[in-house]
């Protein structure tokens, strides 16, 4: 289960305190994107929810869990502008919902490769969600050794005044990835170092990236042997 706690906006209280400072099209605007950002909240929270209903039916039948773990994000107001300015699109409501698809994710960490493949199948087998699109960069990794599964799905939204589809994108990944991911992260926005040492632990990370995928199924392999029924 993802335990994640927002803070409550209340839009009948915004209006309230904002009517002589703010027109009445700049607070149309701003709860049009209160409620879009709510569902994509929501969006990201069905899906949680189905990820953990699979893994806890993978404990009762098999007595093995694929997810290690699982963590949601939303992105921050400010990336969707800033997203929307590098696309050079005009800030609005209908400009998020048809060029962003990343405002709400889910990171399901497994401990082996197959787990990666069996859990987003078994997503994508679900009747009332839709595959949008789908990017296999553990197949195909990308040139700095990155490698996921990035899967968006768009899950019905229901809300008081109708049902909604939103846009969830599922990275899934294993352990050994994600920690190869958060390190590489790190040294790309998160350091002080020289661009000569830089360079270098790039190039270190690029190749320890595939030694992680060596390893990821090597003990893949072992796992295996050790639970055939799996």
């Amino acid at each position: 289960m993802i335990n994640q706690r927002n803070n409550f906006i209340n839009l009948s209280r915004i209006r309230q305190e904002f009517k002589h400072v703010i027109s009445e099209d700049e607070m149309n605007n701003i709860e049009g994107f209160v409620r879009t950002y709510q569902r994509y909240q929501a969006g990201a929270n069905e899906i949680g929810t189905k990820l953990s209903n699979l893994d806890d039916d993978f404990r009762l039948t098999y007595d093995y869990a694929p997810i290690h773990s699982m963590e949601s994000r939303m992105k921050s107001p400010e990336s969707i502008i800033e997203k929307l300015v590098r696309k050079q699109l005009p800030v609005s409501v209908d400009n998020i919902k048809e060029n962003i698809f990343d405002i709400a994710g889910i990171r399901v960490i497994t401990s082996y490769i197959d787990d990666v493949y069996s859990v987003a199948d078994l997503l994508k087998k679900q009747s009332d969600i839709t595959v949008l699109k789908e990017k296999d960069y553990i197949k195909n990794p990308k040139s700095n050794g990155y490698r996921s599964l990035h899967v968006i799905f768009s899950v019905p939204v229901f809300q008081t005044d109708g049902v909604y589809d939103v846009p969830v994108e599922v990275q899934f990944r294993t352990i050994g990835m994600d920690f190869w991911a958060s390190l590489e992260h790190e040294l790309v926005y998160k350091n002080n170092l020289d661009s000569e040492t830089k360079k270098q632990y790039q190039t270190d990370l690029e190749h320890y990236a595939a030694e992680l995928s060596d390893m990821d199924r090597k003990m893949r392999d072992i796992f295996k042997d050790l639970h055939p029924q799996n």
